[in-house]
């Protein structure tokens, strides 16, 4: 299946926990800062990425409990594009979602901002 079609599709059919946690950092509640889902990044489909944050936010399910190796591959490549990658469990994200938005918000703003202000020039 092409990327592009299987990120189409995962859009189309959000697990429980990517619905919970969409719904809180969807239109720019967290930080100001834009995300937007299953976004391809190499060979990879990312759950949720803010490309101006530089950010990208896994939803992990029990299968990751058996993809430790697959997902610290998959983090490596992410991160070596440039992004800082974030994990969370879909138990914290249903039993603990303003936990978790607080995480995000906590990282997002230990990131470096994407449009630093100039000086000013002549002063």
């Amino acid at each position: 299946m092409e990327q592009r079609t299987a990120a189409r599709a995962l859009r189309a059919n959000p697990t429980e926990a990517e619905k919970c946690l969409w719904r809180a950092i969807s239109a720019r509640k967290v930080a100001g800062v834009r995300f937007n889902r299953q976004v391809p990044i190499g060979p990879f489909i990312c759950d949720f990425v803010s490309r101006s944050g530089g950010l990208v936010i896994e939803v992990d399910g029990g299968q990751h409990a058996l993809a430790v190796s697959d997902d610290a591959a998959r983090t490596a490549f992410i991160e070596s594009q440039g992004f800082r990658v974030m994990r969370f469990w879909n138990n914290d994200i249903l039993h603990n979602t303003e936990g978790v938005v607080a995480e995000i918000e906590r990282v997002l703003a230990t990131l470096p901002s994407p449009n630093p202000s100039r000086e000013r020039e002549g002063s």
